[in-house]
């Protein structure tokens, strides 16, 4: 069954609007800046360098209801009214629209606030709006109220695959017939004392230095020394190609083949050989019915750490080859954690559209080890007629997607 895409729309560093993002992409913006943050947790936290993503809830959503959800929340709302619009608010009813939104750990601003209300003032001043706002299936539930969907709000919920995971989610619903239109994506709003913290304490935070912030992701550089957090979301609207048809909707591109594969085998290290991230990306490929030799783009996962980048270019190199245009947009945008997938999955549909693929900032001096196409200084202008997208996440997991134009 065909899988088709109808709508987008994110929030991200550079703000409302996946135009907004993309334009900033391809031009060689940063998003990445020190963060303005102030108190007594962030002057414990050593490193305070990340991407947060540029959005007035208030403006966007209203005072009142913006005070009622978390900024995890917020921001999945907001894509997803840009998604719903951009689809042209397909006519479909609500037992036949399902809602997927996957985060990596939902509402913790809203937890941690929570912990210090009780600690400082009692369990009288704790919100009773606080359960609803920290749980991870807020984001799905908030939007499918919204919508009126009533086939299922889902939440995947697989650290930094959880957005590629609620698109491959998505693409089974519609595939069994459970419904026509899915609204999926991902969503994360983690730049936390405690989030920074811990990552900063496991290495994996890029420490900032002499350097100015906007260098500090360099994927696939000699240099990496780690990523950027970052937040936003990212949502798409999936749709059954004659479905869409029928409605005459303008189709931005399929969905054509997705995987997900586990390596069981670490908490957080993957496998250094990369052979279930290759697994993943060989399996999308043959479900997409395209070669590896039709796959002209890949978005990287690329976090900017010493040991991912190095297996997953080896994994791309084996499974792919070469020859494909690599970019890898967490040097811009930073890492989003859950919504990376979404977003990213985003990109890699907008290359197919325009066949134009955004550089990898920072690329000063590709790794030896890495033997790639990576792109880097300016947007590259290519004919793109397959495009794949990775999505790693810590427990392991690898989650792969292939557009291909309608």
């Amino acid at each position: 069954m065909d899988i088709v895409i109808t709508g987008y729309g994110s929030v991200t560093p550079f703000g409302h609007g996946v135009d907004a993002l993309w334009d900033a992409l391809v031009a060689g913006r940063s998003g990445v800046h020190v963060l303005d943050r102030s108190g007594q947790l962030w002057d414990r936290v050593p490193i305070r360098v990340g991407a947060d993503a540029a959005l007035d809830a208030d403006a966007a959503l209203g005072r009142v209801r913006a005070a009622r959800l978390d900024r995890s929340q917020q921001l999945a709302l907001v894509a997803a009214q840009e998604a719903w619009a951009d689809a042209g608010a397909p006519g479909v009813e609500g037992d036949r629209l399902a809602v997927v939104v996957g985060t990596g750990i939902g509402g913790v601003e809203t937890l941690l606030d929570a912990h210090d209300v009780l600690r400082d003032a009692g369990a009288r001043r704790v919100s009773p709006r606080a359960v609803p706002m920290l749980m991870a299936n807020g984001a799905a539930a908030q939007i499918s109220i919204d919508l009126g969907a009533r086939a299922g709000a889902y939440t995947t919920v697989s650290a930094c695959a959880s957005g590629a995971e609620a698109l491959v989610t998505a693409a089974r619903l519609i595939t069994t017939g459970e419904v026509d239109v899915v609204v999926a994506g991902g969503t994360e709003a983690a730049v936390t004392p405690v989030t920074m913290a811990s990552f900063a304490q496991s290495q994996a935070l890029a420490k900032p230095g002499e350097d100015d912030p906007e260098t500090l992701s360099r994927p696939f550089d000699a240099d990496r020394r780690g990523f950027v957090l970052g937040e936003g979301a990212g949502i798409l609207v999936l749709e059954r190609a004659d479905h869409a048809r029928a409605r005459a909707a303008h189709v931005r591109g399929r969905l054509a083949g997705w995987a997900i594969t586990s390596d069981a085998h670490h908490i957080t290290a993957p496998l250094a050989d990369g052979s279930e991230q290759e697994r993943a990306m060989r399996s999308a490929i043959r479900m997409a019915g395209v070669t590896p030799g039709d796959v002209d783009h890949v978005n990287a996962h690329a976090t900017s750490t010493p040991v991912g980048d190095v297996g997953e270019a080896a994994a791309i190199a084996r499974a792919i080859g070469t020859g494909a245009a690599v970019s890898a947009p967490k040097s811009a945008i930073g890492h989003l954690f859950g919504a990376a997938g979404a977003v990213e999955s985003i990109l890699a549909l907008r290359a197919v559209e325009t066949g134009v693929i955004p550089p990898t900032l920072n690329l000063d001096r590709l790794d030896p080890a890495i033997d790639l196409d990576v792109v880097s200084g300016t947007a590259r202008r290519t004919p793109v007629r397959a495009a794949l997208n990775n999505s790693f996440g810590f427990g392991g997991q690898n989650a792969s997607v292939v557009f291909t134009a309608a």
